[in-house]
């Protein structure tokens, strides 16, 4: 089947904050034809690649599909959490955005699906 590359920001959206010392970001797809597709394509281990530099405990992802959505942990992402750390964004809210950045492979007949919503 014919893939086209796109950004997550193409068919998803995303929120983060943070959780302690990890982030949680939480990814939304925008119809449940895509969150099918999110569900092999969005792993685990795809997110701990993409965060590679910054999630340095690991990446768990819960499923939501009654929502159309994934939460993903990043542990030890934050250099300690809120109050312990001098990294800038001390409370992963750009990760969020850093997500919606990745670059994923989408099967051209969901674009259509894509152009609906």
């Amino acid at each position: 089947m014919a893939t086209k590359q796109i950004k997550l920001m193409d068919i998803a959206l995303a929120r983060s904050g943070d959780k302690g010392n990890g982030s949680n970001v939480g990814v939304i797809a925008r119809s449940p034809e895509i969150y099918a597709y999110l569900d092999k394509e969005l792993t685990a281990a795809r997110v701990a690649a993409h965060f590679s530099e910054i999630a340095l405990g690991g990446v768990t992802r819960y499923e939501l599909p009654n929502l159309n959505a994934f939460n993903f942990i990043l542990e030890e992402s934050l250099g300690g959490g809120g109050t312990e750390t001098l990294i800038t964004d001390a409370q992963g809210k750009v990760h969020g955005l850093a997500i919606l950045h990745m670059v994923i492979d989408i099967e051209e007949s969901l674009i259509t699906t894509i152009k609906k919503t």
